[in-house]
């Protein structure tokens, strides 16, 4: 796991987010999609909540508040092969109540966050303990550099929701 390539990937794909924002107008961004499910403004509230968590837990991890536990071997497979499994999710329940919707503005503000956090922690992973691991409320422990891993491809796999709304509205 070459944390530099997946750290100018999650630089390429935050970027694409805030490309894709841009495009967007106010009202567009607030609308649920003729497909149902979410909106853009909420695809964007949870994504990056849920990627700043993520990032929270890998500083735990960087930090030594952690525990010692395996890694499942399907999560080690979902890290290696870069996807999550077919399929749709439910989100998971610590994370329900947070899914909001949110203007254009407070989008772009949790991606400049994640942004900075992202940078900030990815100089401090160099001194990661592989052993040093966090809850994941559906994957099990994750150490530090799985962490930043599983947020790329939770990222990739929002990117591609955004992708479906987008096609929805065009019909």
């Amino acid at each position: 796991m070459n944390t530099d390539t997946i750290f100018s990937s999650l630089q390429r794909i935050s970027d694409a987010y805030s490309d894709k924002l841009q495009s967007l107008s106010d009202a567009q961004f607030r609308t649920t999609p003729p497909i149902g499910g979410w909106s853009y403004s909420e695809v964007y509230a949870h994504i990056f909540d849920a990627s700043c968590l993520s990032l929270q837990a890998m500083e735990d991890c960087l930090n030594g508040k952690g525990k010692d536990k395996p890694t499942a071997f399907t999560v080690k497979l979902i890290l290696f092969f870069g996807a999550l499994p077919p399929g749709r999710f439910k989100i998971p329940k610590q994370l329900e109540g947070r899914v909001k919707v949110i203007t254009k503005e407070e989008a772009q503000d949790l991606v400049s966050q994640f942004g900075k956090q992202l940078e900030a922690d990815y100089k401090q992973i160099p001194r990661a303990r592989d052993n040093v691991k966090s809850k994941h409320p559906r994957l099990g422990y994750l150490n530090a550099k799985q962490w930043l891993r599983f947020t790329e491809i939770h990222l990739k796999h929002h990117l591609k929701q955004l992708h479906r709304i987008e096609k929805s509205f065009a019909q």
